[in-house]
């Protein structure tokens, strides 16, 4: 049943209030999951050696201003991700959230619940896609492509460390780890 509910919050049952844009992608400013509200704290443009990888958004149940704010909190959250790059391979994605978690969760990174997660994305994102990380209070990692439950396990620590990888110490884009805390 619980499975269930997860597919259901990631296929799409979130509900768009209003909308805004960046770089031609619209970014809803609150969707509902599972009978809760998350509202768009903020986005930006993950980019890669000039080039535009992809939108990045934040939404979460409470506003979130600063990245410690953040990594604190225990609300609800959503990290959605609309590929802007013509393709960009798996091995590419599985590599950055590596990093990330080396970069900014050492204890987490080659964990077993790390690899878990590493082993969920199998295939190459394209323009228009869209990767929704949902990392729920009660330490849910969620991961869906194009509203398909990829997987999903339970571990706060990897919930933290997939936050982390974009508003740690050390985030994957410094202009995206802004964009996301609204600023």
């Amino acid at each position: 049943m619980k499975k269930l509910l997860i597919a259901l919050l990631l296929l799409g049952l979130a509900l768009p209030a209003s909308a805004q844009e960046l770089a031609g992608v619209s970014l809803d400013r609150t969707i509902t999951l599972q009978n809760r509200s998350l509202t768009l704290n903020g986005a930006g443009i993950r980019k890669k050696f000039f080039v535009k990888v992809y939108v990045g958004a934040l939404y979460a149940a409470n506003r979130l201003s600063s990245a410690d704010t953040a990594l604190k909190d225990s609300g609800d959250k959503l990290i959605r991700m609309r590929f802007l790059h013509s393709r960009v391979e798996k091995q590419k994605i599985v590599n950055a959230f590596a990093e990330g978690f080396r970069d900014n969760s050492p204890a987490v990174a080659g964990s077993p619940d790390a690899k878990r997660f590493l082993d969920l994305f199998r295939k190459d994102f394209i323009k228009g896609d869209t990767v929704d990380l949902f990392l729920g209070g009660d330490g849910t990692v969620s991961a869906s492509h194009n509203g398909s439950l990829l997987g999903s396990l339970r571990s706060p620590a990897l919930a933290k460390a997939v936050l982390a990888i974009y508003l740690g110490e050390h985030p994957a884009d410094d202009d995206l780890k802004t964009g996301m805390l609204g600023h």
